[in-house]
């Protein structure tokens, strides 16, 4: 199944660049998120592909509030159509279209697309993390060399942990999932956040890092877990617990003043 899902995304990724090129970028504004037309456009091309495969499992999706249920069941499709949509229609390369396969509050399987970059990365779990069919895989060390995050510079907590931490590269980045995914494949070292974050936004580069040997833990350095509400306060990806948890003690430490959100 894995290799009809990473098809699957890379069709759906291959109409994103057509949309894109034809100038479907307008929107609204639903509070602090930019709803893009081309956000359901790709629901729509995703959800009827994962369909013709497996007509009997769910599809919970970011841009479908009734699919997003209480009570869900064991097994589910889990799908962003666009993450970095802001990206998408302001001309940037930083946007993915990803899927990931869940089952008993896990992903099991996860293709992530990001098509202005030719990217593609798989993962299933226990069987490995894939880059353009390169398999991944981090060394788990606790070096504080690149961050990433998604403005032109560090600023915020992100600029206090590039001075704070002594990291000595910054890249920018849209998409919160190819950012996670960055971390996977060895371009970066260290990704978070103290903001919100969805189930949708994770549950796919969660699996991809995960098998590459790297982690994802909430800002406080808890497990990342699915099936309650759909909210996470925070996110840190790191090649390797080490790092992990010194960004959770140099959080800490500055939560409570110094450190901008």
């Amino acid at each position: 199944m894995i290799n009809n899902l990473s098809r699957i995304v890379k069709e759906v990724g291959g109409l994103l660049l057509q949309w894109r090129d034809e100038g479907v970028r307008e929107g609204v504004w639903e509070g602090a998120q930019f709803k893009a037309r081309a956000d359901g456009m790709a629901h729509t091309a995703l959800s009827n592909r994962l369909q013709t495969l497996a007509p009997d499992l769910p599809i919970l999706s970011e841009e479908d509030e009734s699919s997003q249920v209480l009570k869900r069941p064991d097994r589910y499709w889990l799908i962003d159509p666009i993450d970095g949509t802001a990206s998408f229609v302001q001309g940037f390369d930083g946007f993915v279209t990803q899927v990931a396969l869940m089952q008993a509050g896990q992903p099991c399987l996860a293709a992530i697309n990001a098509p202005a970059l030719a990217l593609t990365y798989i993962a299933e779990r226990g069987k490995g993390s894939y880059l353009n069919r390169e398999r991944l895989a981090l060394a788990g060390s606790g070096k504080w060399d690149v961050l990433i995050d998604n403005y032109p510079e560090p600023r915020g907590i992100t600029g206090a942990a590039y001075t704070g931490l002594g990291f000595s590269r910054y890249i920018e980045c849209g998409s919160i999932s190819l950012k996670i995914c960055k971390v996977a494949d060895g371009t970066v070292d260290l990704f978070f956040k103290n903001v919100i974050v969805k189930d949708w936004d994770l549950a796919a580069p969660q699996l991809v890092l995960s098998e590459a040997g790297g982690v994802l833990k909430d800002i406080h350095g808890g497990d990342i877990s699915y099936g309650h509400d759909y909210n996470h306060e925070g996110l840190i990806a790191a090649a390797s617990e080490e790092a992990c948890r010194r960004l959770v003690d140099w959080y800490h430490s500055n939560e409570k003043g110094d450190c901008p959100s």
